[in-house]
């Protein structure tokens, strides 16, 4: 974890709320009546947000990565209002962030009373997003004249729009950085994945903002509840979708657990495997998509023993290459079998390949199932270090070498497995 970067975050953010709170409260709200209709607008959206979180890296899943969509429209809706039904507003970017911050920490109670606290690095996020599109806009604004085509004419739109983009990527690029300070994982992937999450549920939350801001300049604040119902319903259908993946998530760890009471792995293993494999995965560079997939093979990767008429014990010596085969070949049929993506059940029935013709799915969970169980069988008294020597021994035609060395650089950095998800 790098905490200059989340400090540094967190500090300005925290300057400019102070600042924008005290000039707030020195100068009084201007036109504090469409200051309360936007603070009602964001609180509602805090309250309606989800507090899920993925267990697998204790932050917020791909899916949730924006968990309050409304509350993020209805502040950009705010930093991008000119008019209010014809007549020019005059809040300026110390205001609006005051509102904004105020309204977000009142809809945080109802989840603070239920033991979620503030998201504090989405909170920052948002105060620094919205600060940048304010400081673009309102300036500009209330500099342009009636007869200025870009501010007040048909310009206005893509002006707008590509202000919208300049923030997106602002907020995308302040998440890569706080959440590469978080975990330690490639700064690429991570902004790889913020800029993809864009095109989903971002492209709402930006659409929406602008809308209601352009709404409200012609219709007034009675176009902000016509122009919030839309997001606010499918902020509650992204609530369902991801406890419903949460569930799933769960049923297949539970299914995987089946090898563990048969007496066919360590208790723990399937566990410790795909905990291993998604933090190789992560250094590798994999995407959100990819780690999932990579998750589920890895938690399924054992689950072909359960088919064999006399499977061996945990601990026993490596099972012969036809049997070794067999099981996997057994295992991508229950995976489909069960419902699993298509891709799930190619890497599980691909594990007893050599590497070289392996997808890179199967060539991680390979290498953290051979670590865990080396490290942790009876036979192996090196612990550890002798399970990574014994690896790399095995990298001319087993184990991928860029795996294996991946694989070490996590293990350096983390506690060992089953004691802290490697993060």
């Amino acid at each position: 974890m790098r905490p200059g970067t989340v400090w540094a975050v967190r500090g300005a953010a925290g300057a400019l709320t102070a600042a924008a709170l005290g000039h707030t409260l020195w100068n009084g709200i201007t036109e504090p009546g469409t200051a309360l209709a936007f603070g009602l607008l964001i609180t509602v959206g805090e309250l309606a947000r989800g507090d899920t979180v993925d267990d697998r890296t204790g932050h917020l899943p791909a899916g949730a990565r924006r968990p309050a969509p409304l509350g993020s429209a209805g502040a950009l809706a705010y930093a991008l209002l000119g008019q209010n039904a014809g007549a020019p507003t005059h809040h300026g970017v110390l205001q609006t962030v005051a509102v904004v911050v105020a309204a977000a920490l009142a809809g945080t109670v109802p989840h603070i009373a239920r033991g979620h606290g503030p998201a504090l690095d989405h909170l920052a996020r948002r105060v620094l997003t919205v600060a940048f599109a304010a400081a673009c806009f309102q300036p500009f604004h209330r500099s342009a004249g009636p007869a200025d085509p870009v501010g007040q004419g048909p310009l206005l739109v893509p002006f707008l729009v590509l202000l919208l983009g300049l923030t997106a990527l602002c907020d995308a690029v302040l998440a890569a950085a706080l959440a590469r300070a978080r975990t330690g994982w490639p700064y690429g992937p991570l902004l790889r994945d913020e800029l993809r999450a864009l095109a989903g549920i971002g492209s709402a939350i930006g659409a929406t903002g602008v809308v209601t801001a352009l709404g409200v300049a012609v219709a007034g604040l009675w176009a902000l509840p016509v122009f919030s119902v839309p997001l606010l319903l499918t902020q509650l259908s992204f609530r369902r979708i991801s406890a419903a993946r949460t569930t799933y998530r769960q049923t297949i760890a539970s299914l995987a657990r089946a090898t563990e009471i048969a007496g066919c792995t360590r208790p723990g293993h399937a566990r410790r495997v795909a905990s291993l494999s998604c933090a190789v995965g992560r250094e590798l560079g994999l995407s959100e998509r990819e780690l999932t997939v990579l998750e589920y093979a890895a938690l399924m990767h054992d689950i072909g023993r359960l088919s064999l008429a006399d499977p061996a014990p945990a601990g026993s010596a490596p099972l012969p290459a036809a049997q070794a085969r067999r099981i996997a070949g057994l295992g991508g049929e229950v995976a489909r079998q069960t419902g699993l993506p298509a891709e799930v059940a190619v890497v599980v029935e691909r594990q007893a390949d050599p590497y070289r013709e392996q997808p890179v799915a199967a060539r991680i969970v390979r290498v953290a199932d051979a670590y865990d169980d080396l490290a942790g069988a009876a036979r192996n008294p090196g612990g550890s270090l002798e399970a990574l020597e014994r690896l790399r021994l095995g990298t001319g035609r087993e184990y991928q070498p860029e795996v294996v060395e991946c694989l070490a650089r996590v293990l350096r950095g983390t506690r060992p497995p089953g004691k802290q998800t490697p993060t």
